[in-house]
């Protein structure tokens, strides 16, 4: 589904449980390119009704990955009973440089739809952004659903607070994480396999996408 789409009317996503922000530089091949995106809903008027009356209907999900992720934090998606002065921003990275490369994160207890069958997992995960840091202005004002497993760069590839990898909402329906889940779906998409799994038909962030449909089919009319 394209922006196009919403900004026409053509879809206003009552037929959607499950929206799916991508990475990649989705609006322009720039920096900052999510305010661009966020700016297409904010002031077009049949994309912005679209998109509040799926955050007002308790059977869906989101998901924002990178630059998605970006856009999420722009419109204030992920805690939206919270001030923008007060939402999480994203940032330059702190190396002030475009960051690529597999990493380790870790998933601690969280009740995020997605990710709460991962607890106590570390996994590896492709990154890729340039504007990929957290700036939280408060630990305790956030869910924190998965962190960098190591706390300093380049373990910690953009200095994000409290080494945050993904964030989710009160109510765990909406993820907003930076690292590629959806790029690290089989195993020979990983930059490390663990060799006594290669046989694996796919990897284990498969299963947040499995936990995300098994929560709609449940809730399904």
């Amino acid at each position: 589904m394209h922006m196009t789409d919403l900004m026409t009317g053509r879809e206003d996503l009552t037929e959607v449980n499950l929206i799916v922000f991508v990475g990649g530089f989705s609006n322009s091949d720039v920096l900052g390119s999510a305010k661009g995106w966020a700016g297409a809903f904010l002031y077009n008027p049949k994309a912005k009704a679209a998109l509040d009356n799926f955050y007002k209907s308790e059977d869906t999900l989101s998901l924002g990955v990178c630059n998605g992720c970006q856009l999420m934090m722009e419109l204030g998606l992920v805690y939206q009973d919270m001030d923008m002065s007060s939402h999480p921003k994203m940032h330059h990275n702190g190396s002030g440089k475009f960051e690529s490369t597999f990493i380790s994160i870790n998933i601690p207890k969280n009740n995020s739809v997605m990710l709460t069958s991962y607890e106590g997992s570390q996994l590896g995960v492709w990154v890729a952004h340039g504007e990929g840091r957290f700036d939280l202005k408060a630990h305790k004002n956030y869910h924190i659903a998965a962190t960098y497993t190591y706390p300093e760069y380049p373990g910690n590839p953009n200095d994000s607070d409290f080494s945050t990898a993904a964030l989710c909402s009160k109510d765990g329906r909406h993820l907003a994480i930076m690292p590629h889940i959806e790029r690290s779906l089989f195993p020979w998409n990983w930059g490390y396999y663990p060799r006594h799994r290669k046989s694996d038909e796919v990897g284990p962030w498969i299963e947040a996408f499995v936990n995300a449909r098994t929560w709609v089919s449940a809730r399904a009319k």
